[in-house]
């Protein structure tokens, strides 16, 4: 990936990062970014639904749909490959409401979460599947910050360096799952 190619951008995200991400766009992240996945994101919905405050604050924040394995010794994390990002769906029109401006996962989208991202303006990237330990490296800290109890499904906050991800859906819903496999149809 030559530097020329790679769009280098902060987390959170801004509204013009994520609305200036076009589907397949190759970017390096560095920042903050949020991991979680489906029985925390089960959680923060349902604390809406009862009216109460969520523990995190979930505006212009980036989540990574991830649940790493344990630290070896001398790591700050193990191996944190995407988990296929359909589990979140049905939470996800939820949390973007509350703010959410960015998704790294796999897989597809359900045509109403296309909908609600590009209501709010929202990209949703992709990180490589069983890669997971490559991806670690760029992962330089990682904090709990709610739902300890869910183990490696917790809510943390991870810094990271040049965390690697292509944008897959942009905010305006044109999909990279499409157009990339589009010229390969015709084979």
């Amino acid at each position: 990936m030559s530097d020329d190619q790679v769009k280098r951008i902060r987390a959170p995200f801004d509204d013009i990062t994520a609305r200036s991400l076009r589907a397949g766009d190759r970017v390096l992240i560095s920042g903050t970014i949020l991991a979680a996945r489906d029985a925390a994101h089960k959680r923060l919905v349902e604390t809406l639904d009862r009216g109460e405050p969520l523990p995190v604050d979930l505006r212009g924040a980036v989540v990574y749909y991830v649940g790493p394995s344990p630290a070896k010794p001398g790591q700050v994390i193990g191996a944190a490959g995407p988990t296929t990002s359909g589990r979140m769906d049905a939470y996800t029109p939820r949390l973007l409401d509350q703010g959410l401006r960015g998704m790294i996962g796999k897989g597809y989208r359900k045509p109403e979460v296309v909908e609600a991202m590009k209501k709010h303006g929202v990209p949703y990237l992709a990180a490589v599947g069983g890669a997971g330990a490559l991806i670690a490296r760029s992962i330089k800290k990682y904090t709990v910050l709610a739902y300890e109890d869910l183990g490696p499904e917790a809510v943390a906050a991870m810094e990271v360096e040049d965390f690697p991800a292509i944008v897959v859906i942009d905010c305006l819903g044109d999909n990279y799952y499409e157009t990339g496999q589009a010229p390969y149809r015709r084979l």
